[in-house]
């Protein structure tokens, strides 16, 4: 049992006994929660503020309480502060400090408010934080993969359907592709954090207050857009937390794709890309190993935040209003997703990034095979598609067509030749229609190039579709 005395939590005038040791290590969140210290600061000035506004504080009082946070904040930053879990959580660590620096004026800070709205508002703060970092790097992302898109405007790869070679496409095009969705997530980040800006302070335990507050005035201070209209629901929302989570998983989702691209791209089978050394690791057995550790690691942590998502739809499921202690559970796997985007965009900018030369050039850390790609994009019969098209332009019926081109590749496959290695007549066996200048169409840069419209995978395209990408990212050219 704990020897602590009743009195020495906040809580405690009811109780004729203390907590048990373990019960009071097992419900502490001061562990995990104290990472919210700054926002549990401004909130605490931003409530003090309003209290000396309304009348409630006096000015000196309030002084007092905004001079002794930022005592604790420098403490806190200078690792000089002493963390307990008996005080439970960051609020009543931090409250506790706080009376023992001012006196009796720290006892008043927790007027008009409850730890119910308090870590309400701290949670939201500290997203909010976060969001922006997020946003960020999301966008240092973009323009990366933007900038490499645009150099690889002319590349000629292989695209796929079922993993098998469908047409040809560029580079650059598939790597627009890829900022495509990370363009949808950044919708979803901004549209997300509207709903997070919403200050549920002053709906105190679940009821409001019968102290004269003004909310507008926290608000104010707080920088929140809107203020929450029902306390009840105040205090107890966390669809804000389950959505960021929707938003990661969709993201880290993304950034899975792109990794299983990467990995098969660099491997030997394909050996469309060289990464970089400074993104791989080595085998201690086999010398001749070149790892993609980075993608394979950020698509790993993929089914860890979608964890995450369902850990905090199901905390949330049975919860009856207004607040329950099961909502200290949110925060270790908001957190923990928190980080893990943050370390999966800033490792991915990163990598599909570049240094700059001394003689003023840049060394992309994913490179492009060049020749690899063109080569596999001849060998999979990826024109057939523009061989079938050719004959529509004729006259053909495109399902005549269809039949007509898959007879070639049957001759195509049975010689190990590509439709463009074929000669006129071999051709002209399949349809009289075809003539010289099909080969125009049976080239591989003939072919994306005549995919010349918005979305397409033409070279020009391409380039002004990058464009668009760098203007919707606020980037000049």
């Amino acid at each position: 049992m704990s020897t602590q005395t009743p009195s020495e939590k906040p809580w405690t005038g009811r109780f004729t006994e203390p907590t048990d040791a373990f019960v009071e290590a097992f419900t502490a969140s001061v562990d995990f929660d104290k990472r919210m210290y700054r926002q549990d600061i401004r909130g605490s000035i931003a409530h003090a503020t309003m209290l000396a506004e309304v009348g409630v504080l006096t000015v000196a009082e309030r002084d007092a309480i905004i001079g002794g946070l930022g005592q604790i904040e420098g403490e806190i930053e200078r690792g000089e502060f002493a963390w307990s879990i008996r005080l439970e959580d960051v609020h009543m660590n931090i409250e506790k400090r706080l009376t023992d620096l001012i006196g009796d004026a720290g006892k008043k800070l927790h007027t008009g408010r409850s730890r119910n709205d308090q870590v309400a508002t701290d949670v939201r703060l500290y997203l909010r934080d976060e969001c922006d970092l997020i946003q960020a790097e999301l966008t240092r992302l973009q323009g990366n993969l933007v900038d490499l898109a645009e150099r690889e405007a002319d590349t000629i790869m292989p695209g796929f359907t079922h993993l098998q070679t469908a047409q040809p496409i560029t580079f650059g095009h598939h790597l627009l592709a890829w900022n495509a969705m990370l363009e949808r997530d950044t919708e979803r980040l901004v549209d997300c954090r509207k709903r997070i800006d919403v200050m549920p302070l002053g709906s105190a335990a679940l009821a409001g207050t019968t102290y004269p507050i003004d909310r507008s005035i926290t608000a104010r201070e707080l920088g929140f857009a809107r203020i929450s209209e029902n306390s009840l629901d105040g205090v107890s929302d966390r669809d804000f937390a389950i959505e960021f989570t929707a938003f990661a998983s969709l993201l880290l989702m993304h950034l899975s794709r792109f990794s299983e691209e990467l990995i098969l791209w660099t491997s030997s089978q394909f050996a469309f890309v060289d990464i970089s050394d400074a993104f791989c690791t080595g085998s201690s057995i086999m010398p001749q190993k070149k790892n993609p550790d980075v993608p394979e690691l950020v698509r790993g942590k993929s089914g860890r935040v979608v964890g995450h998502l369902i850990s905090l739809i199901t905390l949330m499921k049975g919860q009856p209003l207004a607040y329950n202690k099961d909502n200290q559970e949110d925060k270790e796997p908001l957190f923990d997703t928190i980080d893990t985007v943050k370390g999966c965009l800033k490792v991915y900018a990163d990598m599909l990034g570049y240094r700059e030369l001394a003689d003023g050039g840049r060394k992309y850390h994913v490179e492009p095979r060049r020749e690899t790609m063109r080569e596999a994009a001849r060998r999979g019969f990826s024109t057939a598609t523009d061989l079938a098209d050719y004959l529509v332009r004729k006259g053909v019926a495109f399902r005549d067509a269809h039949e007509i081109v898959g007879k070639a590749v049957a001759l195509g496959v049975a010689t190990q030749r590509d439709l463009a290695e074929m000669g006129l007549e071999e051709l002209q066996q399949f349809s009289g229609a075809i003539g010289s200048d099909v080969f125009e169409v049976l080239t591989l840069e003939g072919s994306v190039a005549a995919r010349d419209h918005l979305g397409g995978t033409a070279p020009n395209q391409v380039r002004a579709a990058a464009a668009r990408a760098r203007a919707r990212l606020g980037q000049g050219g």
